[in-house]
Formats: structure tokens, sequence, C-alpha cells
């Protein structure tokens, strides 16, 4: 009997079939970089970014067949001359269907560098395009100079998607390579970016920094959580169009628990629906939150090793609900240390995206985290 394809899909981009009620930020993603407005797209990881982008690029291919699009993912890329590398073969590979067309634009648009070309049997993914390292620091800019130029031979426009943007942060000399790409890319007439990220603090201080090049570099859209009433109908939806069945309540309550955080409200409803024969009960939605915090268990293990214990001790309070966490009451209590080292492993732990702080009150960041956090170290079990 051939297994029935699940309607709710998390793990991979849902730019079709899951993707949910983002029309408010797809329409705006394409008018802003069909318009020509740079835009710096930042969320919390696994709120659906990489989903948004891929609808928009879809979109835009279908309306706009004139525009070349690149979408680069950049979470393996781990040095400079790898990004600048990338960054120019897929440039030339998006301006031409033709593989002949991108060999003679390797050697017509660099006049400084020497590009090291290899084309393979299947010239559409075994071309390969490579640089001297020492000639490429010297002139990076050819490189980032080149979606403009090809753009104007081509008499065409460019959108770049470049994710995980923030990545190149950690490379050595990224503050020259940050005030290159600004310099360069603000000058473009004819390239439309869309940086993208999920390390949220890294990537508000790169565009949100007045002291940082990539200030004000275009429009920054801060990625919210969908609604819980548009959860509720897609649950039920989804349900009925594979012939299975979830009240109201019980659709509501996916949500609820996941606290309308994208990954696990997806996650939830397939464990949900997988359990389901026809019509879901409370007992399904426990077994299936049950199995959700077992799945990831391995993820949260491996968040908590790389914690120092005052770290550790800090995340306890946070999920006692302490607020006054620098109150003598509370250093002793939870042995976090010093006031100091409150404000240390607060900043250490925001930045890692662990948590939240919102009207000055913190919290987890990833429910189903908290959840595991409370069964962990403090024996407590969620019960539906």
């Amino acid at each position: 009997m051939e297994s029935e394809l699940s309607p709710f899909l998390f793990g991979r981009t849902v730019s079709n079939l899951g993707f949910t009620n983002r029309e408010q930020d797809l329409d705006k993603l394409y008018k802003n970089l069909t318009q020509g407005i740079n835009t710096m797209l930042i969320s919390p990881r696994r709120w659906g970014k990489s989903s948004l982008v891929e609808k928009m690029i879809l979109e835009l291919r279908r309306k706009n067949p004139e525009i070349k699009v690149v979408n680069l993912d950049l979470f393996s890329v781990s040095t400079e001359e790898e990004f600048l590398e990338m960054f120019a073969r897929e440039i030339i590979k998006a301006s031409s269907s033709v593989w002949q067309e991108w060999i003679q634009s390797a050697k017509d648009f660099f006049k400084q560098l020497t590009p090291i070309l290899t084309v393979g049997i299947d010239p559409i993914n075994d071309f390969s395009l490579g640089f001297d390292w020492n000639q490429l620091k010297k002139h990076r800019s050819e490189i980032l100079e080149l979606p403009e130029k090809l753009a104007i031979d081509k008499k065409c426009r460019f959108v770049v998607c470049l994710d995980e943007f923030q990545n190149l942060a950690t490379f050595k000399d990224f503050e020259f390579l940050e005030k290159s790409m600004r310099a360069i890319w603000q000058r473009q007439k004819s390239v439309t970016y869309c940086l993208y990220g999920s390390k949220r603090h890294m990537m508000t201080d790169i565009f949100n920094n007045p002291s940082k090049p990539f200030y004000r570099f275009g429009d920054i859209m801060l990625l919210q959580k969908i609604k819980r009433e548009k959860w509720i109908s897609f649950i039920i939806e989804s349900f009925a169009k594979t012939k299975k069945e979830i009240s109201p309540n019980l659709a509501e309550l996916i949500p609820t628990l996941m606290q309308d955080h994208s990954w696990y409200v997806q996650q939830l409803a397939h464990y949900t629906w997988q359990k389901t024969k026809r019509k879901a009960t409370k007992m399904e939605v426990q077994m299936a939150f049950s199995e959700l915090i077992e799945a990831n268990s391995p993820l949260y293990l491996r968040e908590v090793e790389g914690l120092s214990l005052t770290q550790l001790n800090f995340l306890k309070a946070i999920a006692k609900k302490e607020e006054k966490l620098s109150s003598m009451e509370i250093l002793l209590k939870y042995r976090l240390g010093t006031s100091a080292n409150v404000v240390k492993n607060k900043s250490i732990l925001l930045k890692a995206d662990l948590i939240d702080e919102f009207d000055g009150k913190l919290s987890f960041l990833d429910p189903a985290f908290e959840y595991w956090f409370l069964r962990q170290y403090f024996k407590q079990e969620k019960t539906i």
C-alpha cells in the first residue's frame, strides 16, 4: 500500500505545499525586490525565512522571467575565497542558459583576475570557476561588480539572495569585505539584494548598527509569527484534504502548545496527523507531543553541553519564571555567580538565540526546548 504524503512539512523549505499565511510578507518582499529595494530579512531560526524567499523566487520567475535570480546558501561557506568563487560562478550561470556563454563571460568580464575554468560531461552541474587567492585578495571588487556588469551587457536585472548572510562575519577579514560589498553594491542600479539569516542578533548588528557599513543598506523586514487563527484553519483544511478530521479545539491546541512557532507547529501537526486514522483525539496530540520532544532531544542535549555551569543555571532561573535575576536571593538560589556574571550570561544566551527579551522579560525562544528543559532538569512533564 502506497503511503500518502503528509500535508505538514518541516525540515525543508515549504514554498508551495504547506506554505501558509505569509501573503503580506510575500507581497512586501516581492514588491521590494522587483522595485529595486535591497531587503534584509531577519527572524529566529526555523521561522520560515527560507520558505518565504523560495516562494518569492517562484513568483518572481513566473511573473518576471526577464529578471535573473540567484539564491546562495552561505551556511557551509567557511572562507572569503570560497564565497567569492561561489558568488561569481552562480552569477555567471544565472546570466545565461547556454554554458558556452558562461565560459565567454568569465573571459570577458575579468580584467585583473585570471579565471580557472572547468567544464565536465554535464556542464550544468560540472561547471567550476576558481581564482588564484593572491589575485583574488587584490581584485575582489571584480567579483562584487560582476552582477551589475553582466546585467548591463545582457540588458536584464538581477535579484541576488544570500541565505545565512551573517556567516560572512566569521571570516578573518570580514570588516574589509563588508566595506567593499557595501561600497560596490550600493552603487548598482540593475541588481537588488535580499540578505537573510537565522542568527538574529548578528544580523541585527550588521544591518541596524550605525557604526557598521551595511547600516541603512535597505529595508529591514522582521519576520513575525503566523497568526494562530491562520494555523487553525490550515490544520483543519490539511486534515480534511487527506480525508481525516480534527476538531477546531484540537487544531488550536497544536499552535498553542508550540507558541505559533512555524517549524514546531508543522512538526506537531504532522505527528498528530500520522497517528490519526479518521478523527484526531487528545490522545493522538499527547502522543505526538511526546514524540516531538524525543525527536528533538539530541539537538537540545548539544545545546546544553556547550553551556557553562552559570549559563545553565541562568536558564534554570528563566525556566522557573524568575525575574529579579541580579537579586541576592536569586543569585544564591540558582548559583548564578555575581551580578556581572548575570549580565554577561544574558548577553551570551541572547546572542545564541536560546532566550528572548520582550518588555524587559526573559523567556525561552524555542518552546519545545523549554518543555524538554523542564523535563530534563525539574522532572516536569507536560500533560495536555
